[in-house]
């Protein structure tokens, strides 16, 4: 039977590893029936991709192994409580549970320089809505 010590330390293990690889030292591991099924830490420097996160990768190499996007019969454990960005994969994926050893400090607040705008293009709106309604509606 797992215990919740040895998910912790390899947690930790796997933050020493990444803080070594000059990676933010995060790691998150997925644990299935009582097993882990997939331990990561972060990668994004090494990979070049922000969607490198620990848990975006532990939740991609779930999927692959368990041949499916739905880990409702999942636990994620993660060292720090997820960015908004991986908190939506969790969703996303239907993860049960998420378990995580430290919170954010209150000072440290997510930023975006990004701006968002609705395209005010109400004909192509339209087109694009009934293309949408008419996959859900097929795929029930």
């Amino acid at each position: 039977m797992l215990n919740e010590k040895r998910i912790i330390d390899k947690l930790l293990y796997l933050s020493k590893k990444a803080y070594k690889n000059h990676e933010v030292p995060v790691s998150a591991i997925v644990v299935y029936h009582h097993t882990i099924i997939a331990a990561q830490y972060n990668k994004r420097e090494k990979k070049h991709l922000v969607t490198s996160h620990a848990e975006i990768l532990a939740i991609q190499k779930t999927s692959k192994k368990l041949k499916r996007w739905n880990l409702s019969d999942c636990d994620l454990y993660v060292t720090l409580k997820p960015c908004s960005m991986c908190a939506e994969v969790i969703k996303q994926s239907r993860i049960r549970n998420v378990y995580y050893l430290l919170d954010k400090p209150d000072f440290k607040h997510e930023y975006s320089k990004t701006n968002f705008f609705e395209l005010n293009k109400e004909k192509e709106r339209d087109t694009y809505q009934q293309i949408l309604s008419s996959f859900f509606r097929n795929m029930r």
